[in-house]
């Protein structure tokens, strides 16, 4: 398990881990979606946080370093801890990519890749379903501790759990905690401190006589046929019974299996005939996997009744004896009372005001970001153009006579100004989202847009991946792997680089600021509302086109209760988002305003100009310049969008880059120009509006309306191209890139040209 820490390299029994006392303990974090485990993994790990595709897989996960003793957590032992925070799945049955991931991990056959010890994160509110994959863990032969979350939720519900006995059942100690308040962690840390240091999985979940009587009978010819099997033996031989195909295994094994199952099966099917259902079972789901909802079982036992249906029932009978021990139902628990939650969600997520609802929130957030970050970005941006610039060309010298003093005058100090001006419009944007996503209310989204994602053969968890490219199209893409389906996974690859990103962002505020004013926030809500729009409508061409009808199924997904937000929640999150920001974008800029003062600094044609000046390296205007000469052959293309002027195309040119230098070369090519007429040059807004109007004859928000409308479409920055490639292949992806930039130049002079006739 090498992202957690480097393997352990001492020898160790067949199904046993292997930990050295001084090396991290190795622990995961394993549970049901929506159970609270990122917000538990955030509130061990703290800031020491990464994230990467697991070796040898495309899923995502992430890793971090768990200190109690250092984060207050009571010393609970000299342990430090290695944490990886597994995709949430309903069972260790893989359907899915991120589901094999967790199988794989906690039944490796070599035990170094092994975690020392498994937390389980249940839901208490929803113990049942949960205890499923519980009954599953005790399988690997891994140590088990049970974090148990959603306690408050539970008693809201009037059920009672006695934390005593729901260990007794599981042969595991259960921990009460809560993330978000910090409840609980102290003994948790100990608990996993006595899990490893006894080194003790929990014993089995007992699935009935004639299963375990057929497991030994397996077990025995495991032990003879293959007796250097390393991988969990019990999980072998219950994976082998229901007909799943092992690697590795002698083909004898196989065969007993499937006769043992055959046995089984008929012998269930004989002792249950006659009867069609069960009642009062507490049970969920209806087959191995575990993703079915409370009461949704009606059976008949018939010629389909097989042994995976036999293992299933074996384990929810132990949930049902684990939950008859441990669970209490006090007043109306259980009966059909709706909570608050419940009656929330009528209207939010209703077919009539759901949709609705949602679009006004986003536009809530857009509008009030807009709106505080105007003056706060005006206020760094005059900052850097007026006391840092003076004080670092007091620094440097004078930037017309020398070259160094030019690239930090009139190049680091205007790109690294506007990054900064943008930090406050990151974190006002992230933490009102912030508060939308730690409330709940977010994961309404996925399940209010399913029936549009299935329109264009995509299911409703493929939001999911959008909504991150909002913030970043690279991990969009990475995400869009969570799809099982090729088809799918294609298709989501190359509609999401039309999802407007977070870079964009940085341009849209400026732009409608400048030419739209107090109703810049719904400008950029319109832009965003249309990069859906082009995602719908790509999807709805490429599916028939070049997937043949690629078909999603209907989402299933389990609604988190709603929450109060916890401000130190939103907070850190927002903080996390603006970091990765700032280094990402810092880097770029830098290195784009480094190249753009290069090339501006250039001269073309003669070394002096009509009247005698000298026009060598770095003194010559940015128009004269190489960089120049290139934006000024580039410009006429985009004449009828109405901003065919060479400052709008020079400051496209290195968004193939990256769009966050987008803005910072705005600002450097307006900043190291001297107007002809002697003005002094005014503010990057002043300069804007000026550009726009004169290469529109007179329809400049028509123009700057048209420009951020190519700039959401046109080709994505070089980051995305190769995630993207990645993810369908660099003939889809070229072939993208150039659809993409047709796409966007006749978007633009369409927004553009109707725009001309109606202002």
């Amino acid at each position: 398990m090498k992202p957690c820490c480097e393997a352990h390299g001492a020898a160790a029994p067949p199904g046993a881990t292997v930990a050295r006392d001084d090396a991290p303990l190795r622990v995961v974090l394993v549970g049901n979606p929506n159970t609270g485990k990122s917000t538990l993994f955030n509130a061990l790990t703290g800031a020491r946080r990464k994230v990467g595709n697991w070796p040898g897989k495309t899923v995502e996960v992430a890793s971090g370093t768990w200190r109690p003793a250092a984060r207050g957590t009571g010393g609970a032992g000299a342990h430090v801890m290695s944490v990886t925070d597994l995709p949430g799945t309903y069972s260790l049955v893989p359907a899915s990519p991120d589901e094999e991931l967790t199988q794989d991990l906690l039944v490796s056959a070599d035990p170094a890749e092994r975690p020392d010890v498994v937390v389980a994160v249940l839901d208490a509110a929803n113990l049942a379903r949960n205890l499923y994959l519980c009954a599953q863990l005790k399988d690997t032969g891994v140590p088990l501790v049970v974090a148990l979350t959603m306690t408050d939720i539970a008693g809201q519900r009037g059920l009672r759990i006695d934390d005593a006995a729901l260990a007794a059942g599981i042969g595991a100690p259960v921990v009460p905690v809560s993330a978000r308040e910090g409840r609980g962690l102290p003994e948790l840390a100990a608990a996993v401190e006595r899990a490893h240091r006894h080194g003790e999985a929990p014993p089995p979940a007992a699935l009935g006589e004639p299963v375990e009587s057929a497991v030994r009978d397996l077990l025995r010819v495991l032990a003879r046929q293959a007796p250097g099997e390393r991988r969990p033996a019990r999980w072998v031989a219950l994976r082998l019974l229901s007909g799943a195909r092992v690697p590795g295994v002698p083909e004898e094994v196989p065969a007993l299996a499937a006769r043992l199952g055959e046995r089984l099966a008929a012998g269930a099917r004989s002792a249950a005939e006659g009867r069609t259902g069960q009642e009062g079972t507490g049970q969920e789901g209806n087959g191995e996997d575990g993703r079915g909802g409370a009461g949704a079982r009606d059976e008949t036992y018939d010629e389909d009744w097989d042994v995976q249906t036999l293992l299933a029932e074996g384990r929810y009978a132990w949930v049902h004896r684990v939950m008859a021990a441990a669970v209490h139902r006090g007043g109306d628990a259980g009966t059909s009372r709706a909570t608050r939650s419940d009656r929330v969600d009528r209207v939010l997520t209703s077919r009539l005001f759901g949709l609705p609802v949602f679009l006004a929130s986003m536009w809530a957030v857009f509008q009030t970001t807009t709106t505080l970050a105007a003056p706060l970005q005006t206020g760094l941006s005059d900052f850097f153009a007026g006391p840092v610039a003076s004080f670092a060309a007091r620094l440097t010298g004078d930037p017309d006579g020398n070259p160094l003093a030019g690239l930090v005058v009139h190049g680091i100090v205007p790109g690294v100004g506007q990054l900064l001006s943008f930090a406050p419009l990151i974190v006002i944007m992230f933490v009102l989202l912030g508060l939308l996503e730690d409330s709940g209310y977010m994961a309404r989204a996925a399940f209010l847009v399913d029936r549009l994602m299935r329109t264009i053969g995509l299911p409703g968890k493929a939001f999911l991946p959008i909504i991150v490219g909002f913030g970043c199209n690279v991990p969009a893409l990475s995400a869009a792997r969570i799809l099982g389906d090729r088809r799918q996974r294609l298709l989501l690859g190359m509609v999401l680089p039309l999802v407007t990103c977070s870079a964009r962002l940085t341009v849209y505020i400026l732009i409608a600021g400048v030419f739209f004013g107090s109703s810049a926030g719904t400008v950029v809500f319109f832009l965003y509302v249309l990069s859906v729009l082009l995602v719908v409508g790509a999807g709805l061409l490429l599916r028939p086109l070049l997937f043949g009808g690629a078909r999603a199924d209907a989402l299933v997904l389990e609604l988190p209760p709603y929450r109060l937000p916890l401000p130190r929640v939103v907070a850190a999150q927002a903080r996390q988002k603006l970091a990765a920001f700032l280094k990402t974008a810092g880097g770029v800029i830098v290195a784009t305003v480094a190249a753009v003062w290069l090339l501006s600094s250039i001269p073309l044609g003669a070394a002096q100009d009509g009247a005698g000046a000298d026009r060598g390296f770095g003194r010559v205007a940015v128009e004269d310049s190489a960089f120049g000469g290139v934006s000024r052959a580039v410009a006429p293309v985009f004449a009828p969008a109405g901003f065919g002027d060479w400052h709008a195309s020079a400051a496209l040119i290195p968004g193939f880059v990256a769009k966050e230098a987008v803005v910072s070369t705005m600002a450097q090519t307006y900043g190291t120009e001297e107007p002809a007429d002697g003005r002094k040059p005014g503010t990057l807004g002043e300069e804007l509006r000026r550009t726009f109007d004169h290469s529109s004859g007179g329809h400049g928000a028509a123009a700057a309306l048209a420009f951020m409308v190519f700039l959401l479409a046109y080709t994505p920055c070089v980051a995305t191209v190769a995630a993207q490639s990645s993810v369908i292949g660099r003939r889809l992806t070229l072939w993208s890139m150039v659809t993409m930039m047709a796409m966007a130049w006749l978007l633009a002079v369409a927004v553009f040209q109707v725009g001309r006739l109606i202002t």
